[in-house]
């Protein structure tokens, strides 16, 4: 494994400390541009106290991001998203652009194929499931849903994918909402070009995101509460949540980092930044981490502050 240090980035970039929330982040060392024959699109994930991160090539930092180190020569393939254990540190299940799954048991070093029955097209979204982490949710490209209940080894087709303003869908983000959906289960929440939208874990239909006492009021006559969506018509492109604060949504879109305390009624922006891909430490939900056209920033106090990790 080639693996090396890399300089913190300047005195100027985390004068202070931090960065406020709502201010563009100087100092961004921009992701490196993807080979030929790879995906532009990184993913990120926590893994146990090691950060994950999938761009040109794998890295891994142990250190909050102020070191990397490149992982294996002869990796999986172009990474289009990532998805760990978040009771088996080392467990990490990547989707292949070029199609298929794998997954390593030692924290990204060594992979071993998996994916029993899916089909031969790319994945453009993954998550485990929040109530039970050996069950997993893979989007693929012109398909629908699919899951695994036996940690990636074999799969069935669960869900067509979201039929939104007059057309299917492609999902492009995924992350499962340890909220109660009414329906016997939790729910499913997926990012599309159109915006958010939400199915329960028993695959009955797509819906809206909406207040929980919405329904009771629309019955009753009574006003429905008041929302603050996400922006209108943008791509939601990443999603994030620690499964032991299912409350605490995070949305990745190109106008920034958008944080909900609801699940996803009411979202204010924490960042301005183009975001591609977002983590949240299941050990700790205040440590965010974003991939952004700029480069990774992080945060360890649940938004309000962020700063520039080092190059990679």
């Amino acid at each position: 494994m080639h693996s090396k240090s890399v300089a913190r980035l300047s005195r100027r970039a985390l004068l202070g400390g931090g960065v406020a929330g709502l201010g563009l982040i100087s100092g961004l060392v921009p992701l490196r541009a993807a080979t030929p024959g790879t995906t532009d699109q990184p993913a990120i994930a926590f893994d146990d106290a090691g950060l994950i991160l999938a761009a040109d090539r794998l890295y891994r930092s142990e250190d909050g991001g102020a070191t990397w180190s490149a992982l294996a020569e002869s990796g999986p393939g172009a990474i289009v998203a990532l998805a760990t254990h978040p009771d088996r540190p080392g467990r990490v299940h990547a989707a292949i652009a070029s199609g298929g799954l794998v997954r390593s048991d030692d924290g990204g070093r060594s992979w071993t194929p998996q994916g029993g029955g899916l089909p031969a097209a790319p994945a453009t979204a993954m998550t485990v499931a929040a109530a039970a982490p050996d069950t997993l949710y893979l989007a693929i490209a012109g398909d629908g849903l699919w899951q695994s209940e036996d940690a990636g080894a074999t799969w069935t087709f669960a869900m067509d994918r979201p039929y939104l303003a007059d057309a299917e869908r492609e999902v492009l983000a995924l992350v499962s909402v340890n909220n109660a959906s009414g329906m016997g289960g939790i729910w499913l929440y997926a990012g599309t070009d159109p915006g958010l939208t939400r199915v329960p874990d028993c695959f009955c239909r797509w819906q809206d995101v909406q207040p929980g006492d919405a329904m009771e009021a629309l019955a009753s006559g009574k006003t429905l509460p008041s929302t603050a969506p996400l922006p209108a018509g943008e791509p939601v492109r990443a999603l994030a949540l620690a499964p032991r604060t299912p409350e605490t949504l995070y949305a990745g879109l190109a106008s920034g980092i958008w944080k909900s305390a609801d699940a996803g009624v009411n979202w204010l922006r924490a960042a301005e930044a183009d975001v591609l891909a977002l983590a949240v430490n299941p050990a700790n939900p205040d440590h965010i981490a974003a991939a952004t056209r700029g480069g990774i920033i992080l945060s360890r106090d649940g938004g309000a502050t962020w700063t520039a990790a080092a190059a990679f």
